[in-house]
């Protein structure tokens, strides 16, 4: 009776471990149901973009929650100290620290310059001098940006005088003429850009030797707008223009769990492979060249596609089956031997 009873014992105490590893590894596999993300100011290209990577990732019951900044230059301060958990980054912010990995480039950034129809500006940059040019609110990409632009033309930044407006008052103060020129670094389709070209008091400045200065823009590459691309009715732009664009990247801590990295990669996909004007089918996201280290599991994903899994299993599973089986290995360990007691161990109870 007594070697009855301690057969029990084992076999009790062999099936609670099991469990308990059971429950522990799927604690583990289950992400947070909360995301944080470092986008941009209130009615930005970021800020509006991030609110459709809630929307995707709501579908699979995760919670993202939008922080409003100043920009690419806050971001990248704010997931270097790990307070957020994603962040979008404009092409050359840099990132302190060894925390931060990346999903991939994401969308062309070009960088705009607007003007009013009435004064004439040169088109090669070097020859700027007493012009009165909104170059981007500080902490925002566009400032940084223009920062490097200026050292690539050889501008001497007192040549001008450089004000710190936000998108939507830059556009305002260069139809009242309170401005000689608007930078922006942004979406070819942002909302307020799209507002701007409609007005027939400002036009596309043509930039000069933009192939240029984006060989001296370590981070810069050139798209072109083709003529009619922006509208049809009036023609803008009424030629082809040639443009500095930059490549808006998609930053995640080294610590975001692999399932969460998953949904942020698969959104990624669906929001940034399609055809716009300025981009072809295909080209984004990309897993290729931007600055950061890339997450092994999002370049993989971004390369051959989801697995077979995804069609089988929870997304936080399927997102995680390698690891599942790693995970398990140690159990099944256990599990063997056990099982293979159960006849001797049955036959010694009887």
């Amino acid at each position: 009776l007594k070697r009855l009873n301690n057969s029990r014992f084992w076999a009790l105490l062999t099936v609670a471990i099991i469990l308990a590893g059971s429950v522990v590894m799927l604690l583990r596999l289950h992400p947070p149901a909360v995301l944080t993300l470092a986008a941009g100011p209130s009615g930005g290209a970021y800020n509006q973009l991030a609110k459709r990577y809630r929307a995707i990732l709501a579908r699979d019951g995760i919670d993202l929650v939008v922080v409003e900044t100043a920009g690419s230059e806050e971001n990248a301060n704010l997931i270097a100290a790990k307070q957020v958990d994603a962040a979008f980054l404009q092409g050359g912010i840099e990132v302190q620290g060894q925390s931060t990995e990346a999903i991939g480039a994401i969308f062309f950034e070009p960088m705009v310059f607007l003007t009013r129809r009435d004064i004439s500006i040169p088109g090669n940059p070097a020859l700027w001098s007493g012009l009165r040019i909104s170059s981007g609110r500080s902490g925002s990409g566009t400032a940084a940006a223009f920062d490097d632009f200026q050292s690539a033309v050889d501008l001497s930044p007192a040549a001008n005088q450089h004000l710190g407006l936000s998108y939507s008052d830059a556009v305002t103060a260069l139809i009242d003429g309170t401005i000689d020129i608007a930078v922006f670094v942004a979406p070819i389709d942002a909302p307020y850009l799209v507002a701007a070209y409609a007005d027939r008091r400002i036009r596309l400045l043509p930039l000069e030797y933009s192939e240029a200065i984006s060989r001296r823009l370590t981070y810069a590459n050139t798209v072109t707008v083709p003529t009619g691309a922006i509208s049809l009715n009036p023609v803008i732009p009424p030629k082809p223009r040639q443009l500095l664009a930059l490549e808006a990247r998609l930053a995640i801590t080294d610590v975001l769990h692999p399932a969460l990295v998953n949904r942020m990669t698969m959104a990624a996909i669906e929001l940034h492979s399609s055809r716009d004007i300025i981009t072809d089918y295909g080209r984004f996201p990309s897993a290729e060249g931007n600055g950061l280290p890339f997450n092994n599991a999002a370049r993989q994903l971004i390369i051959n596609g989801p697995s077979t899994w995804h069609d089988w299993l929870p997304y936080w599973m399927a997102a995680q089956v390698n690891r599942l089986f790693l995970l398990m290995l140690p159990i099944l360990f256990l599990l063997l031997p056990m099982l293979r007691a159960v006849p001797s161990l049955y036959a010694f109870v009887m």
